[in-house]
């Protein structure tokens, strides 16, 4: 990564990021980590897998051109456990219905989509299925995270 040029602008806070466009080998639409600090200066991260469902961020990034460019970037929330604040569908075919109070897992794919998983209780551990359901960004407004410690 190489350092980037520097700009008027002050750069976006750390985390989770979709890009808008693309940057380098990175296009447009991906699930990024973006760090606003570091030795390299601000820069973006691909992922390199998925660890319980959680995104796995490779040690190289490529460095923002200009903090203009990190406008282009559109914040997701972090990944994490959440509870339902207000009943949704996963989908227009209302095929798995999330009620209020029920503890979830957010997760991304690697188009930035968020995916929601529900827990469930089996023999006394909570656990998550093996797959999720795809959601509109806009759901994820439905969630409130929770901190586990």
């Amino acid at each position: 990564m190489t350092r980037a040029e520097p700009d008027a602008g002050s750069p976006p806070p750390c985390g989770l990021y979709r890009t808008t466009a693309a940057l380098g080998a990175i296009p447009a639409g991906r699930l990024v980590s973006f760090h606003n600090h570091g030795d390299q200066g601000p820069g973006i991260f691909l992922p390199t897998g998925w660890l319980h469902h959680r995104a796995q961020f490779g040690a190289v990034g490529v460095a923002l051109p200009s903090m203009g460019w990190a406008r282009t970037l559109d914040p997701l929330a972090p990944e994490g456990v959440y509870r339902v604040c207000e009943a949704f569908y996963c989908c227009e075919r209302q095929c798995r219905r999330f009620d209020p109070e029920l503890l979830v897992q957010l997760a991304y794919t690697p188009e930035a989509a968020p995916v929601v998983l529900p827990f469930s209780l089996r023999d006394g551990a909570l656990v998550l299925p093996a797959q999720g359901n795809l959601v509109e960004r806009a759901i994820v407004a439905r969630l409130s995270p929770l901190q586990v410690a």
